[in-house]
């Protein structure tokens, strides 16, 4: 953002763009006020990326009007929690966006983030918290980091978990989605010395009150370095994970 800024004031300085251009340019400058949303294009500046759309509860029209306006700015887009007809709408008005319909989440890369320092690891205890863990990796690769998953590694079979110990012990940051007991975040920190992001999935019968067991199974977590954001988040974990690997 702060580079377009520079590149409108550089066109003016050489004449290729005029004062009242420039102006319309930077009229939406800080946010811009559609009325029913106010899209904050200066969070690029004072947070590394831009303004994320969290789907659910607005119209698809909604959508696609703040997506138009975060892409017209030449920002990076995504967008949480999106069902596939409400994709098709998008991508049909900016048809260069991408939709990974596991993760339920629309993406588009107009520039490079900035690199993280090392490689954020993805597990989850089964296959059906892949859709969470989908979400984060999604996210996490949309921040600028590389990610990298291991699928369907839970406490029901820890060899499993110990057959990948070489790929793990390698990554910066560790994300474990989990539903159920909650249990894999614990064994993860007590294996490894990297933070652990925990993530609490609605998956379970009905003891697992949709994530809540999950969840304050991994608050009451005993090893040390687990942090836990809320259930189903994993946009969160990637984001939380991203700022640590940078």
């Amino acid at each position: 953002m702060k580079s377009q800024i520079e590149d409108i004031l550089n066109q003016v300085h050489r004449g290729t763009m005029t004062p009242k251009e420039a102006m319309a340019a930077l009229k939406d400058y800080p946010y811009q006020d559609l009325g029913f949303a106010k899209v904050d294009h200066h969070r690029e500046i004072r947070k590394g990326y831009p303004e994320v759309i969290y789907g659910l509860g607005k119209t698809d029209d909604q959508i696609v009007q703040i997506a138009k306006s975060i892409v017209q700015k030449g920002s990076n887009l995504l967008i949480t929690r999106v069902e596939p007809a409400t994709s098709a709408k998008i991508r049909k008005a900016i048809p260069k966006a991408a939709y990974n319909p596991s993760g339920k989440i629309v993406f588009l890369r107009n520039k490079p983030s900035l690199p993280g320092q090392g490689t954020i690891l993805i597990l989850t205890a089964g296959t059906s918290d892949m859709p969470v863990a989908e979400e984060a990796f999604v996210t996490g690769e949309m921040l600028g980091n590389t990610v990298e998953r291991v699928y369907d590694v839970g406490v029901a079979g820890l060899h499993r978990l110990l057959g990948e110990y070489e790929r793990i012990k390698k990554a910066r940051v560790i994300i474990v989605c989990a539903g159920m007991e909650g249990a894999l975040p614990s064994v993860v920190a007590g294996l490894f010395s990297v933070p652990i992001i925990a993530v609490p999935t609605s998956v379970g019968y009905g003891a697992s009150f949709k994530g809540v067991a999950a969840l304050l199974a991994m608050l009451n977590s005993c090893p040390g370095g687990v942090g836990v954001v809320n259930i189903d988040n994993g946009f969160g974990a990637a984001y939380l994970a991203s700022l640590i690997n940078h």
